[in-house]
Formats: structure tokens, sequence, C-alpha cells
């Protein structure tokens, strides 16, 4: 079978990828997706929070032009009733650097036309009652409690907000069927074949040879079983990574709407799930991440340790949350690029043959930009809801980037 383009994985990177590349030419495209439906990988598993702050401003600019496909995701997809949906709930990011940080902020995400405000302490007990403004961390060892005090002045993004993982998936594979993009199912690559330094396809798990001059690896967590091979693993330490979430029913003491909260005193992310009902929380920690060896058998079972622990967090946070608050959680992967938590995105040495990999935490609500950055590398066309970002910021061939903090809130 010959083909004008492979894609390897039915994540968010690889449909994004094909429904870019279908919606502005007419090659034959085929993602082969080793697992048996939609969301197997990282990307169900994803929190999927859509928020614009970070180091780099390439970045905000990946983020803005990601969720602005989400914002807008019936006409980004064509799709009249698409199943998934923006919710806009914003986001607030709650640290102990300052007003003046919370001020710079703001005026740097207004300068690349993304909705941002300064809230007050006063202003987030009258918006976001459940929210308690402390900025002492939290006693994460120990659990002890302290007496808290309001804190001072914090960053709101109005345009932040989170989407449904799952859902996106499902939107794009129709929006891609549509545009004639074949998607096969239960399909394992065993190798990229190449010849004189180029690619002229791949070999599944069964020996069939599938050809083509252009092959894509998004392949997530396992994106090393390609890039081994063929001597490319070691140009960027991308390793699959463990993560643990935990969710809550959400009780009725706790009042008012909950926005999406990057709190950074307490090591912690949450935002509401299912109208509201559930509390879903992450750790912006470091050492909470867990490499695995095998990223088709790691431990999928969330610590006792860890619910504790993010459990003591959100209590913080939350006040109203009891202590004998039942903890439900669920495992997931990603992929961190060990020296710099940025992605590589882009060509590489061998020709015809593109990654993008090494997310770090970052992939979902960047997902329909990178799909961007491809698209336009591949067909040289542009369409609406393009990015302008320089692939050069996150080419295979680049230089480590200097972060602020090497997390998932990088």
């Amino acid at each position: 079978m010959t083909t004008d383009v492979i894609i390897i994985g039915a994540g968010i990177m690889g449909l994004s990828t094909a429904y870019q590349l279908a919606r502005r030419s007419n090659l034959n495209i085929l993602i082969l997706e080793k697992g048996r439906s939609l969301g197997e990988g990282s990307t169900g598993a994803s929190s999927a929070i859509c928020r614009h702050r970070y180091s780099q401003d390439n970045m905000i600019e990946l983020a803005r032009d990601g969720i602005l496909a989400y914002q807008n995701w019936s006409d980004f997809t064509g799709l009249s009733k698409p199943q998934a949906q923006f919710h806009d709930d914003g986001v607030i990011w709650i640290n102990d650097s300052g007003g003046a940080w919370a001020h710079r902020e703001r005026d740097r995400l207004h300068s690349m036309s993304i909705g941002a405000e300064v809230l007050s302490s006063l202003d987030i007990h009258e918006h976001f009652p459940a929210l308690n403004t402390c900025l002492t961390p939290p006693n994460l060892q120990t659990g002890e409690t302290h007496d808290c005090g309001d804190g001072g002045d914090f960053l709101f993004e109005t345009d932040g907000g989170y989407f449904e993982p799952v859902d996106a998936l499902t939107d794009l594979a129709e929006a891609a069927s549509r545009d004639g993009v074949t998607l096969r199912y239960s399909t394992r690559i065993a190798r990229l074949i190449t010849e004189s330094g180029r690619t002229i396809g791949v070999e599944l798990d069964n020996r069939e040879q599938l050809h083509s001059g252009c092959v894509i690896n998004t392949a997530g967590p396992w994106c090393n079983e390609i890039l081994e091979p063929i001597g490319l693993a070691d140009h960027w330490p991308l390793k699959p990574t463990r993560i643990q979430m935990i969710h809550i029913n959400r009780p009725k003491e706790v009042i008012g709407k909950i926005p999406v909260c990057c709190d950074l005193v307490g090591g912690i992310y949450f935002r509401e799930q299912n109208q509201g009902q559930q509390i879903v929380v992450g750790s912006a920690r470091e050492e909470d991440e867990r490499e695995v060896v095998n990223p088709s058998d790691y431990n999928d079972w969330v610590d006792d340790n860890f619910k504790a622990v993010q459990l003591h967090g959100l209590q913080h946070r939350i006040p109203a949350l009891t202590e004998n608050t039942r903890v439900m959680g669920y495992t997931g992967l990603y992929t961190v690029n060990q020296r710099d938590v940025h992605p590589v995105v882009g060509s590489t040495g061998i020709d015809g043959f593109y990654v993008a990999n090494g997310f770090s935490g970052h992939g979902f609500k960047i997902g329909p930009a990178i799909g961007s950055l491809l698209a336009q590398q591949i067909t040289g066309t542009t369409r609406d809801f393009d990015t302008d970002v320089d692939p050069a910021f996150l080419a295979f061939d680049r230089k480590p980037l200097t972060v602020d903090v090497q997390n998932v809130m990088a």
C-alpha cells in the first residue's frame, strides 16, 4: 500500500495534524493508532486545561492559537453539532510572586490579544467564594494546618478554561474522515523504513509494509520506539512519565463557581468537571512525575500518599472541603523532555520524517496550533486558524530553551 502521509498515533497531535493537512490539501493521509479506540494514550487522561501564561512568549502564542480553535470549535472543524465544547471558566494563578508579577503578566497577555485581569483578594471572595487566597504554603509533609490570611493580587485569565479531551478526539476524527483521512486502529509500528537518508514508509509488527515519503511521529510516550532504531532518540531525552490525578464529588458546602486554578503555592492545579459536580486535581510539582521504563506496562493505580497530599493541598485552597472527603483517582502518561520541558516539532535529519514529541504536559491546549505548524511545513500553504509562530522555536535541531521551572507550569 502507498499513501502520501502516514501519521503514527491518533491522540490530539496525530488527529490535529491529520485534520490540518486534510483541510488544506488533497493528500492521501493514513493514521495508524495502536489502541483499539480513541483516548487510550496521553490525551484520554489529560486535564485539558486551556491556559495561556507561559515562560516563553512563543508558547503563549501557540496556546492562544490552539485555544482559539477550541473556542470556535464548530467553525474550526466544520461540524454543525460537535460533541466537545469550550468551558470558559477562566484560569486564576495563585502564587507568592507579588502584585507586580500579576500586573506584568496581565500586560504581557494583553500584548498578545489575550484577555486577562488582576484580581484582589476581595475580588476573588466576591466572584469565587469557595477559594481561600492564603499565600502561606500548606505543609504537604505532615498535613499540619495553619491560620490563613488573605493574599494580595492575582492573575486571572478571562480567556482560559478547559475542553473535553476525548470528545475533541471524536470530533477531529469525524472531521478528518469527512475530509478523506483514513484511521486504522490496533495497528502497531515496528520501524520506520528509510533508504539513502529519506523516508520510504513504515513496517508494522505483522511485517506488513506501508509506503510513504512522509511519516509523522505523534506517538506520545511511545515515540522512542520509532526514534531509537533510526538513531534519533539521543538528540532529546524524551521520557514517558506517569502522572496521577485525583477527583472528588463536590460537596454542597462548596458554593459558587470554581475557575480553573493554577495554585503554585500549594503545588496543585484543579478545575470543575461534569457540570460542576466534581473537582479534578493534579500536581504541579516536578517530584510527583515518575519516569516509566515501558509505557505499555506501568502502575495504573494512584498512590495513597499522593491522594492524601493532593487532598490536603485542595483543602487549603477550598476550606469548605471536609476531612472525610472520598478521593478517587486515575493515572496516565505524558512525555517529558527532560532538557527543557518543551516539545520538539518539525522535520528531522531524515528527509520526509517529522516529529511532534515531548510535550511535557503542555500538549492538549496547543494541539491545533502544532497541527498547523506541521501542515504549513509540509504543504507550504496557510488557512484560517493557522499559527504564525516561527517553526524554528520548537525545531528538532534547536538549542534548549531557558525556562522558569522544570515542571508542567513552565
